[in-house]
């Protein structure tokens, strides 16, 4: 595995880009080489260090992370979550998840619901899905037009944009998998009785609309790509490559804070227990 900052470096999507993303590969397995091995090895002992790192994050209480992952259905959202944060002490790490907004949502602005969500100081907060929903969903199946997409996406980038000003490290993940390792893991799910929970006939149906989805993300991808809120474009067809690649782009970006200690109360050094 290279530098963890090349890693970040390889899957960023630069500030004012066009993407396409028929460009990313989701079988890239660049991260290590192609020995899964390797890579999972390499991901366990990532996992330990964001341990140390967290800690540090939430004792320091100066800093807050906020997590975004989004991507299509089988991509790995959960499964993300499950691996690269199973080591850590879940004091100061939380997962907000994001579905169709209720009657009480609908009557506010869409950002509304989000905004409550977000990390104080010393938090890690994992976006199961996030505000990226709104312009993505209706994007994708023909509700809302260019013109309105790019809208939102100012109003988005503007929240991101004070969310930053205001002490937050914003993290956003795109899970990138193939229609065709889509359909498989669909497959498995209806082949194995104890993944029949997971299976949804919507999965099925929006399927249908994968060309929009692709370029409702493009769009997304390329308007809020900025050096405060980059997104990285995660190879997800392989589990362990995507698990590594985030894991690696967390940790560089917690040791980039240069997180120290609290300095002990004074007189501490005095207390002495009968």
């Amino acid at each position: 595995m290279g530098k963890l900052g090349d890693i970040g470096d390889r899957y960023r999507v630069p500030p004012g880009s066009q993407v396409r993303l028929k460009d990313w590969d989701p079988d890239d397995v660049w991260v290590a080489g192609g020995d899964k091995s390797a890579g999972v090895h390499q991901r366990e002992s990532l996992s330990e260090r964001l341990d140390r790192l967290q800690d540090l994050l939430y004792a320091q209480k100066q800093h807050r992370i906020l997590m975004i992952l989004q991507g299509m259905d089988t991509s790995g959202k959960d499964s993300t979550i499950r691996r690269v944060f199973h080591t850590i002490d879940p004091l100061g790490v939380r997962v907000a998840n994001f579905r169709a907004p209720n009657a009480d949502e609908l009557g506010r602005d869409y950002l509304w619901r989000v905004h409550r969500q977000v990390p104080a100081n010393g938090e890690i907060v994992i976006f199961n899905r996030s505000h990226y929903e709104d312009v993505l969903v209706p994007r994708a199946r023909g509700h809302q037009t260019r013109s309105e997409q790019q809208q939102r996406l100012g109003h988005i980038a503007d929240f991101e944009r004070m969310l930053s000003d205001e002490g937050t490290t914003i993290i956003k993940c795109y899970l990138h998998i193939s229609i065709d390792e889509q359909r498989q893991r669909l497959q498995d799910r209806l082949d194995d009785p104890s993944k029949h929970w997971k299976f949804d006939y919507s999965d099925i149906r929006e399927r249908e609309y994968w060309d929009g989805y692709m370029k409702a993300y493009q769009d997304a991808l390329a308007a809020t790509s900025h050096h405060h809120a980059p997104w990285y474009v995660i190879p997800a067809n392989h589990k362990w490559v995507r698990d590594l690649v985030v894991s690696a782009i967390l940790v560089d970006t917690l040791q980039r804070l240069r997180m120290r200690y609290p300095p002990a109360p004074e007189g501490l050094d005095k207390v002495k227990l009968d």
